[in-house]
């Protein structure tokens, strides 16, 4: 439990430091883009209206990705805890010392996953956070597109990165 106390600091810690810089006013985009839209012609509100409609699902269908992915995590979690007696009682055996070796740095990439997930989510919302800078409408729908693809992709690698960097196996 020591270990994931320690990640559970870290996420802590990283959590209070990317919410501060990360708030997206929804406001402001909405008056940056306003004159524009007011000036676009009906096809062109409709290709947006479509635009938006697609991106909106593609987000909902991500949503629900990254809802498996932290799932997918607590029952690992639990699995993990739950033969911990095994690998631990094999720590101090020279033959087998290397499988409570290996379990204690998956452990340790298991509970720092929280972390790399913290950082992508952080990244995210700044470059969602950009958008408002962006030259059109159509643009900015594509690149919030984009990013949430991104997203996702990388929240289901946060694994590999997480065990690579600890060399667990």
């Amino acid at each position: 439990m020591a270990i994931f106390d320690v990640s559970q600091w870290v996420v802590n810690q990283s959590s209070s430091v990317i919410s501060h810089d990360t708030y997206v006013n929804v406001t402001d985009i909405f008056l940056e883009f306003s004159g524009e839209l007011a000036e676009m012609s009906n096809g062109s509100l409709f290709l947006l209206m479509i635009e938006a409609m697609i991106i909106s699902l593609a987000i909902k269908a991500i949503s629900i990705l990254v809802t498996v992915v932290l799932v997918n995590r607590m029952i690992e979690i639990y699995l993990y805890c739950s033969v911990a007696p095994i690998p631990f009682a094999t720590l101090t055996n020279r033959e087998w010392g290397g499988m409570g070796t290996n379990y204690v740095k998956s452990l340790l990439a298991l509970g720092f996953q929280a972390f790399f997930i913290m950082v992508i989510v952080g990244i995210y919302a700044v470059l969602v956070h950009g958008l408002v800078s962006a030259e059109n409408l159509h643009s900015a729908l594509l690149k919030m597109g984009a990013y949430t693809i991104i997203l996702c992709i990388f929240l289901f690698k946060t694994s590999s990165i997480s065990k690579s960097i600890f060399n667990a196996h």
